[in-house]
C-alpha cells in the first residue's frame, strides 16, 4: 500500500498520482491528513482501492469510475457526485446532495445523509445506514436509493422511475411520489444491496416509493404540482 500525506503533498499532486494509478491499475492508496480538503479523489478511472483516513470536504470521489475509495469519516456535499462505477463508502455522514446526477455504482454512507440525497439519480445505489433529508430523490430518474432510517420532507419529489426503500418513518411524499407495492423481485434487489453494503437490516421491513406517473406528460389538472 502507497501512502500519500496531505500534510505535504497539494490537492493537484495528491488527484494527479491517484489518476495515474488508476489509469494503470496500481493496487492500494491511503490518503492521510485529509483535514477537509475538498475534491479528494475525484475522476478517478480504473479499479484501484484508496482509503481517506479523516473527512473531507465538497466533492470528495466526484465522477467515480470503477475504483473503490473508503473514506473513514464525513464528507461534505457532493460526495460521488457523478459517479459512473465502482464503490464509494462513507463510514460517517454526508451532507447535501450526496450522490448526485450518479450513473452507476454503489455508494453506502454510514452515518446520515442531508437533504436532497440522490438528486436527479440516473442508475447509481445509494445505501444510507442512518436517515436522509428533505428533498431526497429529487426528479430522481433510475437506480435505487435505500434507507435504513427515516426520511424528510418531499421524499422522491418529480421523480420518473428510481426505486425508494426505506424502513423508518418518512415525514412526507413529493409531488407524483407514492407508496407502491414490494414484490419478490424488489425484495431480491434490496437483498442484494443489504447484502453489499454491510446493512443489518431485513428487506422485508421496508417500504417501496415510486412514481404514480403523473407528470410524465403535462395535464392542467397536475399543473400545482409542477
Amino acid at each position: 500500500m502507497q501512502t500519500i500525506d496531505m500534510a505535504t503533498t497539494p490537492l493537484r499532486a495528491l488527484n494527479s498520482a491517484l489518476q495515474a494509478a488508476a489509469a494503470s491499475g496500481e493496487g492500494q492508496w491511503e490518503v492521510v491528513n485529509p483535514k477537509g480538503s475538498h475534491a479528494v479523489a475525484v475522476g478517478l478511472d480504473g479499479p484501484i482501492a484508496v482509503t481517506i483516513k479523516g473527512s473531507t470536504g465538497y466533492y470528495c470521489a466526484g465522477m467515480n469510475k470503477a475504483a473503490t475509495i473508503h473514506v473513514t469519516g464525513s464528507v461534505g456535499p457532493g460526495v460521488a457526485e457523478n459517479m459512473m462505477s465502482g464503490e464509494v463508502i462513507v463510514e460517517g455522514d454526508a451532507s447535501q446532495y450526496a450522490g448526485a446526477t450518479g450513473h452507476g455504482g454503489l455508494l453506502v454512507i454510514k452515518g446520515n445523509a442531508s437533504s436532497r440525497c440522490g438528486i436527479s439519480m440516473k442508475g447509481i445505489d445509494i445505501v444510507v445506514h442512518g436517515n436522509i433529508g428533505h428533498m431526497s430523490a429529487f426528479m430522481a430518474q433510475s437506480g435505487n436509493l435505500v434507507v435504513l432510517g427515516d426520511a424528510g420532507d418531499a421524499l422522491g419529489d418529480s421523480l420518473y422511475e428510481a426505486r425508494l426503500f426505506v424502513r423508518g418513518s418518512v415525514k412526507s411524499l413529493g409531488a407524483d411520489c407514492i407508496e407502491k407495492e414490494m414484490r419478490p423481485e424488489h425484495l431480491e434487489i434490496l437483498r442484494d444491496l443489504l447484502e453489499r453494503s454491510g446493512a443489518d437490516a431485513k428487506p422485508e421491513d421496508f417500504k417501496r416509493y415510486g412514481s404514480a406517473r403523473q407528470l410524465y406528460n403535462f395535464h392542467v389538472d397536475n399543473a400545482g404540482a409542477y
